[in-house]
């Protein structure tokens, strides 16, 4: 299987764990540059998202609607993640930068 690699840009009240995102990661979320994974009835549930700037996305997949996610779609204080795709250089954008969080 052809997996990107990703890297954790944001944890909120919670550490990182590889094993259980890798057995939540699926072929279909590979295709998104931000997968954000939330704590919500104790199972981990991954949401993929684009780059805002990323032509023709839906405007209801794009990173800058993260923090609205978050806030309506996940449990009130729920210990979430935020990873980003790694480009082959090596580099990847802020997306702290792209909705301030």
């Amino acid at each position: 299987m052809g997996r990107n690699r990703y890297e954790v840009v944001k944890t909120y009240l919670v550490e990182f764990d590889e094993i259980l995102f890798n057995q939540r990661m699926t072929e279909v979320l590979d295709k998104y540059d931000i997968i954000v994974g939330d704590f919500s009835g104790g199972q981990l549930r991954l949401k993929g998202f684009y780059y805002a700037n990323r032509k023709g996305a839906p405007l209801e997949l794009k990173s800058t609607i993260i923090p609205e996610y978050i806030s309506e779609y996940c449990a009130y204080g729920c210990p979430y993640y935020i990873l980003e795709r790694v480009r082959l250089e090596g580099k990847h954008q802020k997306v702290e930068d792209e909705v301030n969080l």
